[in-house]
């Protein structure tokens, strides 16, 4: 970004320069598509123009699953081969407005549900550090894509982590806002409530630039939140914070030992320099991924159940005329396997004589989860935790058992059921070479705070 601003190099010459490395990484998948003559076209016309935008000639990506009117959208699932969306995000609507450069749309898993990005209809995305482990999921291209240099920033979209996640395994920064801070019109949808359009950066500046531009008051989305997002003037800062950590997360026994032992280290580097970091026991953490599991799948076999064939989908089912077995068979071919599980999942939650003993009750668990973190942030600053108890795992290997690809958000999906801004840092390099991060979470609609803080981490 610096170098546009100063004029060391052209839109131009960014935008060729994303091309050739796009061409050259094509092996890495993490691109669908790639709007080539489009963004040369644009950066054509911004050389020729003042810089005024806060992001003149910045080169973005988009994950698949936010609409750019004109362009193909597809989730990357089968079901909507060939749609083309008739209106653009609002999100990309002001990054459009500030001089950004839309390079093309990223790879990710179906419809946002998975944490490999193995589950999509156009092939799995492999990890540009390692290519025979996976970036994470569900926005993986989008991290990959940043990682290797393919572009200078993405946006993805983060239900369960599917930002935080693939940046740390992919070793750069995923910045999940506050719920409602950027709309989701134009986003689609996997489970409402919790859906949220993150930025996948090099840097925290950059993610928090970009952020917000994209915030902001929508009236196509009554959730969107009616403040707009005031900017960190002065990042650097001799503030000491009060920190919290949940001594059950660093020590679970599903952890990698490594990951434990160097953010216990991060807390000891902390309170030496006269921070106050403490333990808080959090009685709950057993019960966040079912409660997140039984909501979001409930949530997504509402929204899906509109790809039935008729608007959208490939029309496989054209010689039945009974209309039960027409959207069986669309949705058969259409769907991939991990949607259809949590589909599945999903009817099976909100049918009668399950909804109030799964449904009800996972709603009740999120009003806990919800109270006790208020508790925390009225004596804390921010709380620090693992995003993931694993490095990034070899590719396959997750899909032997899909009970333990789940289990493996627990640390991430936290911060969506209570509406939280979380970030993810790369701070932290693995014995097997892999990057893994550190992610800090703040109360809600407290992203300026969160930007000073992780400034700071990331200075160190």
């Amino acid at each position: 970004m610096l170098d546009l601003q100063s004029g060391r190099t052209t839109c131009t010459q960014a935008v060729r320069h994303f091309i050739s490395c796009i061409e050259e990484r094509s092996s890495l998948n993490a691109f669908i598509e790639v709007f080539a003559e489009e963004a040369l076209a644009r950066a054509e016309e911004l050389d020729k123009s003042e810089i005024k935008g806060k992001l003149h000639g910045v080169v973005i990506g988009l994950k698949d699953n936010i609409c750019y009117k004109g362009h193909a959208v597809s989730a990357s699932s089968g079901i909507l081969q060939n749609f083309t969306s008739l209106y653009s995000a609002t999100a990309i609507e002001r990054l459009l407005a500030e001089g950004a450069i839309i390079i093309g749309r990223q790879n990710c898993d179906e419809f946002g549900m998975g944490s490999t990005n193995e589950n999509s209809f156009y092939g799995p995305v492999l990890n540009p550090i390692d290519t025979g482990r996976v970036p994470g999921g569900s926005s993986g291209g989008s991290a990959a894509s940043v990682k290797a240099g393919l572009c200078m920033a993405s946006l993805g979209s983060d239900t369960g982590g599917s930002v935080r996640l693939p940046a740390d395994f992919c070793g750069v920064v995923g910045y999940k806002p506050s719920y409602g801070r950027v709309s989701r019109h134009g986003l689609i949808a996997y489970a409402s409530s919790f859906d949220v359009i993150g930025v996948l950066a090099n840097t925290v500046e950059d993610a928090s630039v970009i952020l917000q531009v994209i915030s902001g008051p929508d009236d196509f989305d009554s959730t969107a939140l009616r403040q707009p997002l005031s900017s960190a003037q002065n990042v650097e800062s001799d503030k000491k914070f009060k920190i919290a950590y949940f001594p059950e997360w660093i020590n679970h026994p599903s952890i990698d030992t490594e990951i434990s032992k160097a953010i216990s280290e991060k807390i000891k580097s902390l309170q030496a320099e006269g921070h106050i970091v403490e333990p808080v026991e959090f009685p709950l953490t057993e019960y966040i991924v079912p409660t997140y599991y039984i909501l979001t799948t409930a949530e997504a076999s509402s929204n899906l159940s509109r790809y039935d064939g008729v608007r959208y989908a490939t029309k496989a089912a054209t010689d039945t005329k009974e209309l039960a077995t027409f959207y069986q068979q669309n949705r058969k071919s259409g769907f991939g396997t991990e949607v259809k599980r949590r589909i599945m999942l999903g009817t099976f939650v909100l049918s009668a004589g399950y909804f109030e003993a799964y449904y009800t009750k996972a709603q009740q668990v999120r009003r806990l989860l919800n109270d006790q973190t208020a508790l925390i942030f009225n004596d804390f600053d921010f709380i620090i935790a693992p995003n993931s108890p694993l490095v990034a795992y070899k590719t396959g290997q997750q899909n032997i058992d899909p009970i333990a690809v789940y289990m493996g958000d627990i640390f991430t999906v936290f911060a969506n059921l209570c509406g939280l801004p979380a970030v993810s840092l790369p701070l932290f390099k693995h014995s097997s070479n892999l990057s893994f991060g550190l992610q800090v979470l703040s109360s809600p609609q407290n992203e300026v705070c969160l930007r000073r803080f992780t400034h700071l981490l990331m200075q160190q």
